[in-house]
């Protein structure tokens, strides 16, 4: 693999086939058995894993200029190289660039103006990092990493803490943007904006494929046919010289014929049958018990946290197979309104009613509490739906990346993701007739992503979401609500053409944070 200045690259493959491990073999935390990875010594390399924490007390602006935490582990690192003489490295030339470019004195303004990019207020500037969520604290980090404006830029999973404005920043920032790119991702449609390269991992190696996520499906699709027929016609050849063997190899006029068919058989480069590309599962939703016309109505609610208003007079109805989503500026107010919904949250004044046989399902990546602790992960399937099959259980729980061995897993030993995904799981097989979902993406990979998309499109409740996955969004969502300053606009369409509304594609930012 080559990477040259400029190059947008994504690495693809399944979960556990080394794609995070060929990031530390890059960066220097691993060393390879066998091989040489070569860098150009002028190059400075910036890197976000999947999750990091703040060290200690200090505020969002000092983790995002680096005066907690990178300066002084840079300054330590220096001295170090400097009193063994290694200063003749590209470890140190690297250590000294990024040393210098963290204490320019125009580096604040630029951090603060990430800061802003990625949905920091100024007040959050002096907040401790460590009040804030791990999602934040990693916002924080990535602000850091912009500004110092490296050559190249690794992020492993760098969305995941991103909601729907502050990624559509970041993908616009990084366009506009000189340096390579090397990414991790599950987000389909921020791969089809940002790479010109996708390299994936298949049999322990690496295949290069040019264009970005969806054109490499296509070609990959085709490289299958092709080579699908190449490996039938071989098969044909390879039977024809056996049968011409066996008929006349103890055929005198025949012998040397069947002698010379069988050496070149010999010689023949044996093609391997060739492994479909993976594809999504087709699940179905069993259908929901029919409710009314409406499905739920919210009638002049009040909502504020002290002194912080956050809707005053809120009326708000949802029928019957709407597939709405609500989109918004972070803060302002759209897991508080799906909360409302979901009657998980008093609010100080209005009226919230369910409709006619409403029976409603609420899912948030923080909902673990509904898990048996003593349960199994196929014994919670199997209970929340007791007339589904094993193996469809087991199928299901396949195509949401819980391996064989890990359907036996008690819950209580699962990760957040792992639970997120269960939980996923459940609603799918005895899903309600309102369905309230926040960020259901986040832990799935892309072809799972793809397996729910498939499922919701069938599904025959009504939906209301939040997601910062576009590609999600655009499939799925019939109806927009603009959530912005206590104020929710319904556009009766679907995401694009709510764009359309709000001035344009290129506006988009515009369009969800005005």
């Amino acid at each position: 693999m080559t990477i040259n200045y400029g190059d947008r690259v994504a690495l693809v493959g399944p979960n556990g086939s080394g794609k995070t491990t060929l990031f530390s073999l890059i960066l220097g935390e691993d060393t390879a058995d066998s091989g040489e990875i070569n860098r150009d010594e002028w190059t400075t390399v910036g890197y976000l894993p999947q999750e990091g924490e703040a060290l200690g007390n200090e505020t969002v602006l000092e983790v995002a200029t680096g005066r907690a935490g990178a300066i002084p582990e840079l300054e330590e690192k220096l001295r170090k190289l400097e009193e063994a003489g290694t200063c003749e490295c590209i470890e140190y030339y690297e250590a000294q660039a990024k040393f210098d470019a963290l204490n320019d004195p125009q580096f604040e303004a630029k951090a603060k103006k990430m800061l802003h990019g990625l949905g920091f207020s100024e007040d959050h500037f002096t907040r401790p990092a460590a009040e804030l969520s791990g999602g934040w604290v990693m916002r924080a980090h990535l602000a850091r990493l912009l500004a110092m404006e490296p050559d190249l830029l690794m992020l492993d999973e760098p969305t995941n803490h991103l909601d729907l404005s502050a990624l559509l920043w970041f993908q616009n920032h990084l366009k506009n943007q000189q340096c390579a790119v090397l990414l991790i991702s599950h987000d389909r449609q921020f791969m089809d904006d940002i790479v010109q390269k996708v390299f994936e991992f298949s049999d322990k190696k690496l295949l290069a494929w040019k264009g970005n996520y969806s054109e490499y499906e296509i070609q990959k699709q085709e490289a299958f046919v092709r080579d699908s027929a190449a490996y039938k016609n071989q098969q044909k050849e390879i039977a024809e010289i056996k049968d011409f063997v066996s008929k006349f190899r103890n055929v005198s006029s025949k012998a040397a014929q069947a002698q010379s068919r069988l050496k070149m058989l010999d010689k023949m480069v044996m093609l391997k049958k060739p492994v479909p590309p993976r594809k999504p599962y087709p699940f179905r939703f069993p259908s929901p018990v029919r409710g009314g016309q409406r499905s739920i109505s919210l009638e002049g609610i009040h909502m504020a946290y002290g002194d912080n208003k956050v809707y005053e007079g809120l009326d708000l109805d949802v029928q019957r197979g709407d597939r709405t989503v609500l989109v918004g500026p972070n803060g302002a107010g759209k897991s508080t309104l799906l909360k409302i919904l979901a009657g998980e949250l008093k609010f100080q004044k209005g009226k919230r009613t369910e409709g006619h046989n409403c029976r409603l399902g609420y899912f948030s990546q923080h909902r673990a509490a509904s898990l048996d602790p003593n349960n199994t992960v196929i014994d919670e399937v199997m209970k929340a739906a007791p007339e589904i099959r094993e193996d469809e259980a087991r199928g299901i729980l396949g195509s949401f990346m819980f391996r064989k061995e890990e359907i036996y897993k008690k819950t209580t030993v699962l990760s957040g993701g792992e639970k997120s995904r269960l939980n996923l799981v459940k609603f799918l097989v005895d899903p309600p007739n309102l369905l309230l979902m926040d960020e259901p993406t986040t832990h799935l990979d892309i072809l799972t992503v793809e397996s729910l998309i498939i499922a919701l499109e069938r599904y025959e409740g009504s939906l209301v979401f939040i997601s910062h996955d576009v590609h999600f969004i655009r499939k799925l969502a019939t109806k927009v609500l603009h959530v912005n300053k206590g104020t929710v606009t319904s556009y009766a369409g679907d995401y694009d053409y709510f764009l359309e509304k709000t001035n344009s594609e290129g506006n988009e930012r515009a369009a969800i944070t005005a």
